[in-house]
């Protein structure tokens, strides 16, 4: 049973990497964003491991965790977003990571 921000992002991190997914980063967001606790950021080797990564991930936070999450650019994405309430995680094709730059954006507001 999943009870606080820092044990989901656990439970999300560990998923990350034991489906390989690379350069997971975590980043803390301060309570000036009410917007989420964490924010975690991962990149796939393509946009079928993204989404097969993005797709397990939900199922485990419904199936096993009984935690609600929605994902949006699943069809076909080089970024996939998964809003789990208190995480939200990017999962992207690193040539997208690279382009967006969102860890540098988040980063700046802490």
């Amino acid at each position: 049973m999943i009870d606080t921000p820092n044990e989901l992002k656990d439970f999300i991190v560990k998923i990350l990497e034991d489906k390989n997914a690379q350069n997971i980063t975590v980043l803390k967001l301060g309570n000036e964003i009410p917007l989420a606790t964490y924010m975690i950021f991962a990149s796939g080797r393509s946009t079928k491991n993204i989404t097969a990564i993005a797709e397990h991930i939900v199922y485990e936070l419904k199936h096993t965790a009984q935690w609600p999450a929605s994902a949006e650019g699943l069809n076909n994405s080089d970024w996939i977003l998964l809003d789990a309430g208190d995480v939200i995680l990017h999962i992207f094709h690193p040539e997208a990571r690279e382009k967006f730059k969102l860890e540098e954006l988040w980063s700046k507001k802490k």
